[in-house]
């Protein structure tokens, strides 16, 4: 993939391009994943084999701030290598790791605002909330990219969403099915099976919780970073079919030479 290959894409082609992405890179993004989530995990197995959260709940809710933290790490580490690879570009974990650091606190604001922005339209019957869903999902691509502010960010995506948020659904929709749906089936399953063994031989039935809280970790370490495979290429697409983007690299590439 190369920036002489920018330009609009159909649903199929922006999954397709967004698997291809995540295949080339998936050493890196991996690496970048197990970096930012492994801290988190092993806080949550303790948690969970010593009596569960309401017996440890300031490390679980210091657990759950490490989260967010290092979750955005990832996103903006992740954006970063995706983005560098669709302009035909490389970049390493450590590289990306030291591009998303100024980016956190923004990413964290970000999210939070789109939390709860998303919250109030779903009280608003739902479908307004599902339209601020999909209207800012951009924000985490558009705030690296364009090194935005996290109100500037939530706008950029507004913007760039308008008229093609049924599209970004017909994105989101396959990759539910194809991921966040057989992840939960396959946590559930292993929750069971550890339970029934645990059970058949006498253990403490936590053992499950433990076991499912370390698959679930496991499980997004590889999960994430395909989604924000979609969400960066969407947001290219966006920024093509709107503003030339793809004449606007071609143009500096020609500047260059």
């Amino acid at each position: 993939m190369t920036s002489a290959t920018l330009r609009p894409l159909s649903i199929g082609e922006i999954l397709d391009t967004s698997f291809q992405l995540y295949r080339r890179y998936f050493v890196t993004l991996a690496t970048i994943g197990v970096l930012c989530t492994a801290v988190p995990l092993m806080m949550d197995v303790y948690i969970e084999a010593s009596g569960g959260r309401i017996a440890h709940l300031g490390m679980a809710l210091f657990s759950a701030v490490l989260l967010m933290t290092l979750n955005s790490v990832a996103t903006a580490a992740t954006v970063f290598v995706v983005s560098e690879g669709y302009l035909g570009r490389e970049a390493g974990a450590g590289d990306a790791l030291q591009f998303a650091a100024p980016f956190v606190w923004r990413l964290i604001l970000a999210q939070v605002a789109n939390f709860l922005l998303t919250f109030v339209g779903t009280l608003l019957f739902i479908i307004p909330g599902l339209i601020v869903l999909v209207g800012l999902s951009l924000t985490p691509p558009a705030l690296v990219v364009e090194n935005l502010s996290s109100t500037g960010a939530l706008g950029r995506s507004w913007r760039l969403t308008k008229g093609a948020r049924w599209k970004l659904v017909g994105v989101f929709i396959p990759l539910f099915l194809i991921l966040v749906v057989p992840m939960i089936a396959i946590t559930v399953v292993v929750g069971v099976i550890a339970s029934i063994v645990g059970v058949a031989a006498g253990a403490d039935s936590s053992a499950a919780s433990v076991l499912g809280a370390a698959f679930a970790g496991l499980v997004q370490m590889l999960v994430y970073p395909l989604f924000n495979c979609a969400l960066t290429i969407a947001y290219y697409d966006q920024r093509i079919r709107k503003e030339g983007f793809d004449l606007e690299v071609l143009a500096a590439r020609l500047r260059a030479a």
